[in-house]
């Protein structure tokens, strides 16, 4: 018995831990799910002070997906009780960035709710979390639309507030009428948010905006502020979308009045006693005053009458207003942009400008800012106004900020006149000296320009150029490069003066500031003999010159082009010196073997002048004449700058025509044998040709192909000129005077690999034609390359070119040839 009594002891202690071992499993796992799903959940002022107690962005990660999924659980359980709270902290997870377009829905039956806190929840989180591209925002359409009508104000102000923000225009069309309606409420607090509403619907549907015309006059009568604000807003939104509507404020007689009366309200805010309801700073409803401002601004733009009703007004709100703090700061520089917008008279212009001046001495950065920015935009229209600002705009350019520097510099440029230009680049050059890399090129681009127009005499503007050039270092752009060339080369009086001034330069100069070294070895090769002869007032020996070239073409730290020009600098030399010729044709000749393969060609074609063609030496290295017009900069002038004497042509054909017996019948041989080649324009046309085949490194762009429209430049459109064959050739046209730069883009849409393709052109004698290097000769399928061809058409005749074209596809060979007459006429017009 005893024993029978022990087991079923044992049994009963055995199964009391089971049933206690499945009591604590069930409370773990009841514990586990109230972490999901709790039975009430956190408040949003809970979920905020965890999250910002997270120390890593890992914790607060956690924190929101933890609380993401218990908002989706609750969401899919439809619990509607706590539905408001939950998109409460569903909206402030959206605003720290996480993704929360699961609760759109969620929104929209809380704006269904008929309890207020549902809707102000439900409307805030569809202005956040909707938006036209989403299909739920045609869905709160109806909702809007009955709440409209609601008899409670606060719900009528909540669905404004959302159709002002999120209204697509199907929404506007659908609504315009009820909100139209609201505009004539007697409530002041409708009558505000229907303006703002009104508003966005414009903006989005404007052929709606006379519906709203009529209410617009009243929105001009009323007391309160808040109207006031909104109902100026409306009037300026719809005056700056369409003129008819300007047109419509300034002559119809209902509204003529609408200047009058906003000078009257301006008038009252400025002598208005104080009012703490909206005292700002001091200033009595800064916001109104500067939206009344800008409505002025456009109502008196280009209207005399208009313009004489506000002056007085204007005038008092310039001399009134405190400029000690930012409110008055703002009020003041809408009132000046209203000044020099509208006819005013020239005393007003003048206080406008001088309270710019006064911003220029102001310790916040911003408003210095704004005033550079503002008298850059009234410069034109009062320069001498400005001009007494000019000191202070001048220590402008010594700011420790940088878009001030910027704004003062610009405004430095267009303040220089034949007055000042001596002082202007004076303080501009010294500026220029210790400027950031990002303003040399710029800043000495705009210096030439400035002393080219407004130079008292030469020599001071060949020294300034040399300065301006000295000062940029290697930011000096190329137009200041062929800029400084040409005036010196036209300059016959001052050659000598301007090649000594250069010499010192090139005897000091630190080899690795380039365009100092290119400027000084074109002119001293052009005129050695001057410096040589004494003539420019410095004692040089031919020795010192060779030593000067040699350090420069073995420099390491001069450039490729650099050593081009001073190679073709030591040609020319070679031709107005005596005694160093030998050592001259030593460095020429070295350059035979060098890597670059353009040193190497000059060096080649150079050494056959001193043995094979010695005869032809001084012939052909003398003078060039000086440069034609004043087109500095351009891409012509910058090549013929580079390769001074010419450009190299291909190995041997400069020594081919140097010992041709007839050049010119050699040359019309040619032309007439490529003529034939190109299908055969009338011999008789003596049409000049101009051929390619050298190609530079490949660059091929990946487009299956180009649009000639879309490269339209200058207004000129483009033409496709060839489209056969699975060959495209699209031109896109850049005007300057007589000079034509065609932009030739050719399209491979044949589905295979090109290879050798070769563009050759033909026109009129009377038309010079200039074809630069392609940017290839391979073209991958859907690939293109691209070529740019000059065309000087001095007697402006229609253009006409023959082409030719010739191409391996996968190693086939095709040929095609035409004409091209569909050249824009804008052309030669």
């Amino acid at each position: 018995m005893s024993s029978i009594k022990q087991v079923i002891n044992d049994a009963v202690e055995k199964g009391e831990a089971v049933f206690e071992l499945v009591e604590i499993s069930s409370a773990s796992m009841r514990l586990s799910f109230d972490q999901v799903r709790q039975p009430n959940p956190i408040r949003l002022r809970d979920l905020i002070r965890q999250i910002r107690s997270a120390k890593t962005a890992a914790e607060e990660r956690a924190v929101v997906n933890r609380e993401c999924a218990y908002i989706r659980l609750t969401f899919r359980e439809e619990d509607s009780v706590w539905r408001c709270r939950n998109v409460a902290k569903l909206l402030y997870i959206h605003m720290l960035g996480y993704p929360a377009h699961f609760g759109q829905m969620e929104c929209l039956k809380l704006i269904a709710s008929p309890r207020f806190t549902d809707k102000r929840i439900g409307y805030l989180g569809a202005m956040l979390l909707l938006d036209e591209r989403q299909d739920v925002h045609l869905l709160i359409t109806n909702s809007l639309k009955n709440d409209l009508n609601s008899s409670t104000q606060f719900v009528q102000g909540l669905a404004l507030c959302t159709l002002g923000a999120i209204a697509s225009p199907e929404m506007s069309r659908d609504l315009a009428g009820e909100v139209e309606r609201l505009l004539k409420s007697s409530n002041a607090y409708i009558r505000k948010k229907a303006a703002v509403c009104a508003l966005r619907i414009i903006c989005r549907v404007p052929e709606l905006m006379e519906m709203y015309l009529p209410a617009t006059r009243s929105l001009l009568s009323e007391k309160n502020h808040g109207v006031l604000i909104t109902g100026v807003t409306l009037i300026t939104e719809m005056c700056r979308q369409s003129p008819d509507m300007l047109a419509h404020f300034k002559k119809d007689p209902e509204h003529s009045e609408i200047v009058p009366n906003l000078v009257r309200i301006l008038k009252n805010l400025i002598m208005a006693g104080y009012s703490p309801e909206h005292d700002v700073q001091g200033v009595s409803d800064p916001f109104l005053q500067v939206k009344i401002l800008k409505l002025l601004r456009i109502l008196g733009c280009g209207d005399s009458e208009a313009s004489e009703t506000m002056n007085d007004i204007l005038a008092q709100v310039a001399t009134n207003t405190e400029s000690s703090k930012n409110v008055g700061n703002a009020i003041l520089y809408e009132t000046v942009l209203s000044i020099m917008d509208i006819k005013s008279e020239s005393g007003l212009r003048v206080l406008a400008i001088n309270i710019l001046g006064r911003f220029l001495l102001n310790a916040d950065k911003n408003i210095r800012y704004v005033a550079l920015n503002t008298l850059l935009r009234v410069v034109h229209a009062d320069n001498s106004a400005v001009q007494r600002h000019r000191s202070t705009i001048l220590e402008c350019l010594k700011d420790a900020d940088i878009s001030i520097r910027r704004r003062a510099m610009e405004l430095c440029f267009a303040l220089i006149n034949g007055n000042n230009i001596r002082t202007m680049m004076k303080e501009l050059l010294t500026f220029l000296e210790k400027a950031e890399p990002e303003f040399k090129a710029s800043c000495s681009s705009k210096c030439v320009l400035a002393a080219e127009k407004y130079s008292p005499n030469v020599r001071w503007h060949i020294d300034t150029l040399l300065k301006v050039v000295e000062a940029a270092g290697n930011h000096v752009p190329d137009d200041v490069v062929s800029s400084t060339i040409q005036l010196i080369s036209e300059t016959r009086t001052e050659q000598a003066y301007a090649v000594g001034e250069l010499w010192r330069h090139l005897s000091i100069a630190q080899m690795e500031y380039q365009p100092m070294i290119q400027v000084a070895t074109w002119c001293i090769g052009e005129f050695g003999d001057l410096l040589l002869s004494g003539h420019a007032d410095v004692t040089v020996v031919e020795s010192e010159l060779i030593d000067i070239y040699q350090k420069i073409l073995w420099s390491s730290q001069c450039s490729i082009t650099t050593k081009e020009y001073a190679l073709t600098s030591l040609m020319k030399l070679s031709a107005r010196l005596t005694h160093e010729i030998g050592s001259i044709q030593q460095v020429v000749s070295a350059f035979g073997s060098h890597l670059n393969i353009e040193l190497q060609q000059r060096g080649i074609e150079y050494s056959q002048l001193f043995t094979r063609h010695n005869h032809m030496r001084g012939p052909l290295l003398e003078r060039m004449p000086p440069f034609e017009g004043t087109r500095a900069g351009t891409e012509q002038d910058k090549a013929t700058i580079t390769n001074g004497v010419d450009t190299p042509l291909d190995n041997e054909s400069l020594l081919n025509d140097l010992t041709s017996p007839n050049n010119n019948a050699h040359e019309t041989s040619e032309s007439n044998a490529l003529l034939d080649l190109l299908g055969g324009m009338e011999p008789g046309d003596s049409d000049t040709i101009k051929s390619t085949s050298t190609s530079i490194s490949l660059t091929v762009a990946s487009t299956p192909s180009v649009n000639a429209d879309i490269l339209d430049l200058l207004g000129i459109p483009g033409i496709t000129a060839y489209d056969k064959n699975g060959i495209r050739l699209d031109m896109a046209f850049e005007l300057q005077e007589t000079l034509i730069t065609i932009n030739l883009i050719a399209s491979n849409n044949t589905g295979a690999q090109v290879t050798d393709f070769l563009f050759q052109a033909a026109v009129p004698k009377s038309i010079q034609l200039q074809m630069l290097n392609p940017s290839g000769t391979n073209m991958a399928p859907t690939a293109s390359l691209t070529q740019l061809i000059k065309v000087n058409n001095p007697n402006k005749v229609p253009l006409r070119m023959r082409i030719k074209l010739s191409w391996l596809a996968n190693g086939s060979p095709v040929q095609d040839q035409g004409e091209i007459s569909n050249f824009p006429s804008a052309l030669w017009q």
